[in-house]
């Protein structure tokens, strides 16, 4: 065993160590002083060599006993395992003296035998050791089941505090909640009247305050992030979107929207369309004489195409970095959504247009229901 092995079983078992020294200190040089006998070295080496083993023996069985089992069935075992330790004990003793003997560590006594006389103080030993283990056992368990307890109680301390948390949220929740039943109910009854008194001064006012409102009322009634929605109402959120940007440009942009297919009972994740189309407005040049921005949808044979086309605006190649932002995150959510059934490709062609293509399949029994 290497110097650091030693240090390392040193460090683990200081303790046992040091209480093993005093005790056998106390022993030999204690109580041989005060009854003036001493005995040979062998002798208290074969005694300690037994009485260390029978201690850590006795102690190992009896902590796997205490962990299974009924307790009547406990009980059968340790009363087993007292019996069959007391039995090596003797035995072991007895042998270790012959084998000592021969060897030279202790006197040879020609009148020894195993008789009662050998047995009875053997076993008045054992008893003792088992006695020492067991008390040791039963300290080293109270320890480590009250650490459990401590455990038990900080973990439940940390439940209380992160439920107490929760509720907080939850309480918060709801006074957003109702905040967001106000507001919105409000704020429609105020577009709508806005709209009415707009609609025979301002037309186009009116519309655009219309488109307005009905994106705002999609956008509030969002499904969650792991839910898909029809798509025909991402598409009239297009439409929406695409007549704001007409009204206030005075129909100065140049856009088609191409709709192909029937697109009943088809679903799609929320927000990508509205992402690749709001990226066209943001980054692409939306009002080329020649070029129109083209945004095509297409169902056919279980199919579903999206493609945009724009022009790129050239601003010393921000744009087209700004670009990628909004792309990323629709690969993102296309990748949630799809896993690896599906295409989606971003790319710059030589007629410095900016294209992306996205195809899945899409099985939708509806559909064939209008046919």
């Amino acid at each position: 065993m290497s110097f650091l092995h030693l240090k390392k079983f040193y460090e683990k078992y200081k303790f046992h160590l040091l209480v093993w020294s005093l005790y056998i200190i106390y022993e030999v040089f204690i109580l041989g002083l005060a009854t003036h006998r001493f005995r040979e070295p062998g002798a208290y080496l074969l005694v300690y060599i037994v009485n260390i083993f029978t201690f850590y023996v006795y102690g190992f069985f009896l902590k796997k006993i205490l962990k299974t089992g009924s307790f009547p069935i406990k009980l059968l075992k340790i009363a087993a395992l007292i019996t069959i330790i007391i039995f090596a004990y003797v035995v072991s003793t007895f042998l270790l003296i012959i084998l000592f003997e021969q060897i030279g560590l202790i006197e040879i006594n020609p009148s020894r035998s195993f008789n009662m006389e050998f047995i009875l103080p053997c076993i008045y030993r054992s008893i003792l050791y088992i006695g020492y283990s067991t008390g040791y056992i039963y300290v080293v368990k109270s320890f480590q089941d009250q650490k459990k307890v401590e455990a038990l109680e900080r973990q439940n301390l940390v439940t209380q505090i992160e439920k107490q948390a929760l509720e907080n949220d939850l309480v918060q929740s709801q006074n957003n909640y109702l905040r967001s039943q106000i507001n919105p109910h409000f704020l429609f009854n105020t577009l709508n009247f806005i709209y009415n008194d707009a609609r025979k001064k301002a037309p186009m006012a009116a519309d655009a305050i219309m488109n307005l409102a009905e994106m705002m009322r999609y956008a509030l009634k969002r499904p969650s992030a792991s839910e898909m929605v029809p798509l025909s109402e991402e598409i009239e959120q297009i439409e929406h979107l695409i007549n704001l940007h007409k009204l206030r440009t005075a129909n100065t942009i140049n856009l088609e929207l191409k709709v192909t297919g029937d697109m009943f009972g088809i679903r799609f994740p929320p927000l990508i369309l509205l992402t690749l189309v709001e990226n066209i407005f943001k980054h692409g040049n939306v009002s080329h004489s020649t070029q129109p921005a083209i945004i095509k949808i297409a169902y056919e044979n279980d199919k579903l195409n999206i493609s945009t086309i724009n022009m790129i605006n050239d601003n010393n190649g921000k744009q087209t970095e700004s670009h990628h932002v909004g792309i990323e995150n629709v690969g993102k959510r296309l990748s949630n959504f799809y896993g690896n059934d599906y295409v989606f490709k971003y790319y710059q062609d030589p007629l410095n247009r900016y294209i992306t293509e996205i195809e899945v399949t899409v099985n939708n029994p509806l559909a064939r229901l209008n046919r």
